[in-house]
C-alpha cells in the first residue's frame, strides 16, 4: 500500500559497520544479503520512525569493494575491534581518508585475548578519527543504540534543493512490475513519474513506483536506499556503478581524463608513478584508471570508463591500489580536473 509523501521521509541512518555478524544481530535485524549485509532497526522517536541501516561490507581484507561501497554511502562508522593486525589497520585509515568523522570504536577481544587500548588509541588518532568515541569494552546494548540514534538527531538535514544523484548497484526484471534498478540516493530526491536519464548510456526513462524499505513511496531522499521501478528503458542500460539524474540536470561532469592531486593515506609509503594501475571509489562507483603522468603533486589519470563527479557537494574519492597490500588505501583526492 503506498505511503503519503511525508510518511517516506523517515530519518535514516547509514552506519559502516566493520565487525561481528553477532554484534550486528544484537543490534538490527538481517535485512539483505549480497557483498554487503545490510541490518535495519526502526524505533518510534518524537512521534517519527527513525532508522538505523548498519551496512556490513563482507569479504575483506579478501576484497576492498564492499568496504568501499559502504564507506561512500554512511555517515558514521562502528568498528569492532577483536585483534589489532594490519587488516584494522586498513580498515580505520580507510574510514579516515573517507572522512568518516563521527564513529565508534569497540574492543572485544576473543576470549582469553588482549587487546591494548593505548595502541587503538594511537592509531585512531594517526588515522583522523580523534573525534571518534573508543569503548575499551563491549557496551550495554541499548546504551549503544542511543548513542547511534545522538548521531542522526546531529546529522545534517536533508537539502531539498540538491540534485538527485542514484547509483545504482544492482538491477532486474520483476513479473507485473517491470525493470527495477536498485540504489543509494546520494543527493537530492526523486518522486514517482519523474524523468530521469541513465549514465553512461545516456538513455531516458520515466519512474514508475519507489520503494524503501519494503514499503511504497511517492519520494525518495538522500540517504535511502530504494528500489526504482523504471518504464521506456532498455535494460541494458542499467549496470552496477551507473547513475540515475534527473533530465536536463548538470548534476555529474563526466571524467574520461583527470588531473588528481591526493591526500596520502597515513602509513601508506608507497609514491605512485607513470603507468600504475588504481581505482576510484565514489558514488558506489569504482573506476580503473592509469597513471600517465606525474607532475610534482599532480597526477595525470585515463580512466577505464567514465568516472562521474558530482558538481556541487562532491564527496571524497578514494583512491586505492589493489596490489599495495596490506595498505591498499593510497589516499583521498585532494582536488580533480579534467584534462
Amino acid at each position: 500500500m503506498s505511503k503519503s509523501l511525508s510518511a517516506s521521509l523517515m530519518p535514516v541512518l547509514n552506519v559502516a559497520f566493520v565487525g561481528s555478524e553477532e554484534l550486528a544481530k544484537s543490534l538490527a535485524k538481517s535485512n539483505d544479503v549480497r557483498d554487503i549485509e545490510s541490518y535495519v532497526y526502526k524505533e518510534q522517536r518524537n512521534e517519527e520512525t527513525c532508522v538505523i541501516s548498519l551496512l556490513r561490507p563482507l569479504r575483506h581484507p579478501e576484497r576492498i569493494r564492499p568496504l568501499l561501497s559502504v564507506l561512500n554511502v554512511a555517515e558514521m562508522g562502528i568498528v569492532e575491534i577483536s585483534k589489532v593486525d594490519a587488516s584494522i589497520g586498513e580498515i580505520l585509515v580507510s574510514f579516515g581518508s573517507a572522512g568518516i568523522e563521527r564513529g565508534l570504536a569497540i574492543i572485544n577481544p576473543k576470549e582469553g585475548d588482549w587487546v591494548d587500548s593505548q595502541q587503538v588509541k594511537m592509531i585512531l588518532s594517526q588515522a583522523g578519527l580523534d573525534n571518534w568515541n573508543l569503548y575499551e569494552s563491549m557496551p550495554d546494548l541499548h546504551d549503544l543504540r542511543e548513542e547511534i540514534f545522538s548521531h542522526l538527531d546531529s546529522s545534517d538535514s536533508f537539502d531539498s534543493a540538491a540534485s538527485l544523484v542514484l547509483p545504482i548497484d544492482q538491477h532486474f526484471n520483476v513479473k507485473g512490475v517491470g525493470l527495477v534498478a536498485i540504489g543509494y540516493v546520494q543527493s537530492g530526491s526523486v518522486n514517482k513519474h519523474d524523468d530521469v536519464v541513465i549514465l553512461p548510456a545516456n538513455e531516458e526513462g520515466v519512474v514508475r513506483s519507489l520503494q524503501v524499505m519494503d514499503d511504497d513511496v511517492d519520494t525518495a531522499i538522500a540517504g535511502d536506499r530504494v528500489g526504482v521501478a523504471l518504464r521506456n528503458l532498455r535494460e541494458e542500460a542499467l549496470h552496477r556503478g551507473c547513475m540515475i539524474i534527473h533530465t536536463e540536470s548538470e548534476a555529474l561532469i563526466r571524467h574520461e581524463k583527470s588531473i588528481i592531486k591526493i591526500d596520502k593515506s597515513p602509513f601508506q609509503k608507497r609514491d605512485l608513478s607513470v603507468e600504475d594501475v588504481i581505482h576510484a571509489a565514489v558514488d558506489l562507483q569504482f573506476v580503473v584508471g592509469r597513471i600517465t603522468g606525474v607532475d610534482a603533486e599532480n597526477y595525470s589519470v585515463e580512466w577505464e570508463t567514465p568516472l562521474w563527479i558530482r558538481n556541487e557537494g562532491a564527496p571524497r574519492i578514494l583512491i586505492t591500489q589493489l596490489d599495495a597490500s596490506p595498505m591498499r588505501i593510497i589516499g583521498s583526492v585532494e582536488s580533480i580536473s579534467r584534462s
